[in-house]
């Protein structure tokens, strides 16, 4: 290794604000089995999916309608 290093053309990093929080939430069972088949289907991990989902609903703003 190099005693030094010369960093002064370097780039600044374009994905550092892209940084993903892990956050934990409860799902329930049918609705992760609906993710689940999607990915089997499409072979995108279950949490990609879910993760797509959500910034689609959140670009979108869409607005959630409880019925009961």
């Amino acid at each position: 290794m190099r005693d030094n290093y010369d960093f002064s053309n370097s780039i600044k990093n374009p994905y550092i604000e892209k940084v993903k929080q892990q956050i934990t939430i409860p799902v329930d069972e049918e609705t992760l089995g609906y993710f689940k088949s999607l990915s089997a289907q499409n072979g995108i991990p279950y949490q990609n999916l879910i993760h797509l989902y959500l910034r689609d609903c959140a670009q979108q703003q869409k607005q959630l309608s409880i019925e009961m």
